[in-house]
């Protein structure tokens, strides 16, 4: 019998005063055309880091995208006093070991991987523990190994893997794309949207100076003269959580409370956390001013497409409430579309006092929302695969 997935789409209207929350290549804030319009964008990845980063912090459960694994070893062993060419020949299995044919490497850099390793920050530890339990292995090759031979493997090809294709609650969250080791390979339980401005939203100019605060006689009193780029938006955020591959990626034993307590510190960490884009110097700590949910099965669906006719700001000035009406409405022709056959729970929170009665039910806290939905999408679960 199929089980259709079930998915959990978060919305979110924020209002963020003057900021650059994400830089493109000239440095100045990303900006994206749609409806004919200039929109503020800022790329998932950008907002998605800090929200992986605050979840493994509360977990205290940590990973680490790099290419530096080979040295970092190397490192650790020569703290641990081995000699610098058996710590390096011993790193260099790490890629050498891992597979037949190795990893690919750079030999000139330390053997840095080609690719980068996304993996929890403890496994640098655990090499180093499989290291020295074959370290007699490692010597006796170190010294049958000339320059002209090919390395052979030896370190234990199995063990290397299980090593580097272990996982942390983050892995499962956000997936994981390991092609050499495709047993390291994890399908992204989360999918994130870019976030754009609701309405037009050009970069406004904003010149700057730095004062030179010990001039010499004649020096002019500014160091530095410089103009930077700035946006003001109220942006429209879409994530969706694959329930089903989530709970999937954490494993068919995974107790459902794991998977209800995985998704609600989501949720916190997704209304909450934002980009680092030149905090110092506009401190842009907003939040949202709507957050809406919705668990369904078979599909998600995003409503930025409410947006694409730029929101024209309110007679009084402000683009907020004319945003959150326009996604109410769009809310409710979704509804009528789609019917609520596949619609579990829906809801809302934010800074308003009168409830939506197109979004569902009504928080009172971001808090209690979370939860609210978290347990309405892990209600009932079934694994990806089984009846």
């Amino acid at each position: 019998m199929h089980i259709p997935a079930r998915f959990l789409d978060l919305h979110i209207l924020q209002p963020v005063t003057a900021a650059n929350l994400n830089r493109d290549a000239d440095g100045d804030p990303k900006t994206i055309s749609f409806g004919n319009a200039i929109r503020a964008l800022v790329s998932p990845q950008s907002w998605k880091r800090p929200i992986r980063l605050n979840v493994e912090q509360d977990l205290g459960e940590h990973a680490a995208r790099t290419r530096m694994v080979p040295p970092l070893v190397a490192r650790k062993l020569q703290d641990a006093q081995w000699p610098e060419d058996l710590a390096a020949f011993a790193s260099a299995q790490i890629v050498h070991s891992a597979k037949k044919g190795g990893l690919k490497h750079n030999d000139k850099e330390g053997y840095r991987t080609q690719a980068m390793l996304y993996l929890p920050t403890d496994v640098i530890d655990d090499l180093v523990a499989l290291c020295e339990k074959h370290r007699t292995e490692l010597e006796e090759a170190l010294a049958a190994h000339t320059p002209k031979k090919k390395t052979d493997a030896v370190l234990p090809a199995k063990d290397l893997a299980a090593h580097l294709t272990r996982r942390t609650a983050s892995i499962n969250l956000f997936g994981r794309m390991l092609a050499e080791l495709p047993a390291g390979h994890v399908e992204a339980a989360v999918q994130m949207a870019p976030a754009f401005s609701v309405h037009q939203s050009d970069p406004q100019p904003d010149f700057f100076t730095a004062v030179e605060d010990l001039p010499q006689d004649a020096d002019p009193g500014s160091a530095h003269l410089q103009t930077a780029f700035l946006t003001t938006s109220v942006f429209y955020r879409f994530a969706t959580i694959n329930i089903t591959d989530l709970h999937h990626n954490l494993g068919s034993g995974a107790p459902a409370d794991m998977v209800n307590d995985l998704v609600e510190l989501f949720v916190q960490h997704f209304i909450l956390s934002m980009p680092g884009g030149k905090k110092t110097s506009t401190a842009p700590h907003t939040v949202p001013d709507l957050v809406h949910y919705a668990v369904r099965d078979r599909r998600s669906v995003s409503y930025g497409a409410a947006f694409e006719q730029p929101v024209k700001a309110a007679p009084q000035g402000g683009y907020t409430a004319p945003a959150r009406q326009a996604l109410a409405d769009y809310a409710s022709t979704i509804t009528r579309l789609l019917g609520t056959r596949h619609l579990v729970a829906h809801g809302h929170t934010g800074t308003f006092a009168k409830p939506i009665k197109d979004l569902g039910t009504h928080h009172t806290s971001f808090d209690d929302l979370a939860a609210a939905c978290a347990t309405a999408a892990t209600a009932a679960l079934t694994p990806a695969g089984q009846p």
